[in-house]
């Protein structure tokens, strides 16, 4: 029996298909479910009000949005919807399609991007760590607070782990931490945040 393979989308068809339904990206014309669980929802959540709070003791002009997609310039079949954004509201001017909806067509007004991992724990620690560096997003934190991902990218044993990537020369540079550990954040400094402040 001859197999069929999926179907790819393209930007616009994933637009206007899934683009107001929060539980879907697309990565290479394939649609990805973000299997969002509540234990993931209730750690985003967390994070999301722990950097709002630190953005408004530093009367920071950013923001947190509920929902954001960001449409990778260098692959026309990549829109990746992150579990916590961090935008500077001034260079949101720039971008062409945010007055309308909720998209980046570039990293330039991003901060930070944090990743909530799920079972497809592979998108957050490989395509997304190259997404967002080509984008030049100064930081991508992956939170991993139930141990999934892989071996190679947080060790044996496999344990909750939070992981920081400082963007440098083009590359991030990543640190774990695991519980009961500070996080170290060179966007918010300041920010006193452990993994295990924001585990459901």
């Amino acid at each position: 029996m001859p197999s069929t393979l999926p179907q790819l989308l393209s930007f616009e068809d994933f637009l206007s298909q899934y683009g107001d339904d929060s539980r879907y990206e697309l990565i290479d014309g394939a649609l990805r479910d973000m299997e969002p669980t509540g234990p993931h929802e209730s750690t985003a959540g967390k994070l999301a009000g722990r950097l709002f709070v630190e953005i408004l003791r530093l009367n920071l002009p950013w923001t947190i949005p509920k929902n954001c997609l960001i449409r990778s310039p260098e692959n026309e079949t990549t829109a990746l919807r992150p579990d916590v954004i961090v935008l500077d509201e001034a260079d949101l001017a720039e971008e062409p399609l945010w007055a309308r909806q909720p998209i980046l067509s570039s990293g330039r007004a991003v901060r930070l991007v944090a990743e909530v991992v799920s079972t497809n724990w592979q998108d957050d620690y490989a395509r997304k760590v190259e997404e967002y560096a080509l984008l030049g997003i100064p930081e991508y934190w992956i939170i991993d607070f139930r141990g999934l991902g892989g071996v190679a990218f947080i060790g044996k044993p496999k344990q909750p782990t939070f992981t920081v990537c400082q963007l440098n020369n083009g590359e991030y540079r990543q640190q774990q931490y695991r519980l009961g550990e500070a996080i170290a954040s060179a966007v918010l400094p300041d920010l006193h945040l452990r993994l295990d402040d924001i585990m459901p």
